[in-house]
């Protein structure tokens, strides 16, 4: 299984730098078995059954890049942070420029927020903040860590505090979205409802790691990065629940799938509280997923694999030559697709 096999052209206008809005009115792209159909995100209500259960990422996108200035003397330099995840110490994190930084020296962000470099590598560093009120105080400081293909084409502003975060967002930690989760409002979460569906929170911390670049040719050999995440008892017993009474559990994203899978190593979702690294490629058997809902991926990355392992990798290929022909919006603010395995999909 080869890199080149999940590689595709796409047009650098159909990368999107801001979400549509309403969040409902983004289109979607239905796949059931090999039918693909255009729809918009609110024919969710339409398609959806009574007693399908959709599975929510609710990790809160932290405003992890920020500004600083270290001082020697008289001197000062601009640092640039973007924060990766917690450490036992403070918060791993890149800067820019790294050769500037020594152990020990101070970053001053704001007035309400420093941070000390408690250790240092060749590729990052560990920040052990202060401030009376982190949170609080990074809100005010920070801004939100657009991914590189967003970020390489506009700088983040204040409207992405809002557009790059779920409405379900609880559980801070997170330096990237679950980007198909950004689709939903709360009115479609209550006229989803009202049909009889159902939801089961999950928190699943994206890490920066989602974007690294799979650098093998062979595929079956790359190491995935790891991520933090939980199912409470609760959860697994709901998602057990509704597939013994035969109902479908969608997870929305990859993130909430990678979590229940995981979670799921012994047939049937266990609680969960760890880091994940599972890497789903074809050849993968679900133990749980019945369908998948998520945005469009980037060529040759391993989320194109993970929904290539669900629908068959030809599939997927007609479904994103569709996509790239009818010019949907991809990546994180972009487009989204349901994509479900067999042929049943809508009533």
């Amino acid at each position: 299984m080869k890199l080149s096999d999940f590689d595709f052209h796409l047009p650098e206008d159909l990368i999107a730098t801001r979400p549509a809005k309403p969040r409902t009115s983004a289109r979607l792209l239905l796949a059931t078995g090999e039918a693909i159909c255009d729809l918009h995100v609110r024919d969710l209500v339409e398609i959806f059954r009574p007693g399908d259960r959709l599975v929510l990422n609710n990790t809160k996108v932290i405003p992890a890049r920020l500004t600083g200035r270290r001082r020697r003397g008289e001197a000062e330099a601009k640092i640039e942070i973007t924060l990766l995840e917690p450490a036992a110490n403070g918060w791993r994190a890149l800067a820019k420029p790294l050769r500037k930084l020594a152990v020990g020296e101070t970053v001053a962000f704001s007035d309400r927020l420093s941070a000390v470099v408690a250790d240092k590598s060749e590729t990052d560093l560990i920040l052990t903040f202060h401030a009376d009120d982190f949170d609080a105080a990074l809100a005010e400081a920070g801004a939100m860590p657009l991914p590189p293909y967003i970020a390489a084409k506009r700088a983040p502003d204040a409207q992405d505090k809002d557009d790059y975060q779920t409405v379900f967002a609880r559980h801070s930690g997170a330096v990237a979205a679950p980007t198909a989760s950004l689709h939903f409002d709360a009115e479609l979460l209550e006229a989803l409802r009202a049909k009889g569906v159902t939801f089961t929170e999950v928190t699943l911390h994206v890490g920066a790691g989602t974007f690294l670049p799979v650098k093998v040719e062979d595929v079956t050999t790359h190491k995935m990065h790891a991520e933090w995440g939980e199912v409470t008892p609760e959860a697994a017993a709901a998602i057990n629940a509704t597939k013994a009474a035969g109902g479908r559990v969608i997870p929305v994203g990859t993130t909430a799938l990678r979590l229940i899978e995981s979670a799921a190593a012994s047939g049937r979702v266990e609680p969960f509280r760890a880091a994940t690294d599972i890497f789903i490629y074809p050849g993968y058997r679900f133990r749980v997923t019945d369908a998948l809902m998520t945005n469009f991926h980037l060529p040759k990355s391993t989320l194109l694999m993970l929904v290539s392992a669900l629908m068959g990798a030809e599939t997927v290929r007609r479904i994103y030559d569709h996509a790239v022909a009818k010019n949907y919006r991809f990546f994180s603010y972009g487009d989204a697709s349901l994509l479900i395995p067999d042929a049943d999909g809508r009533q």
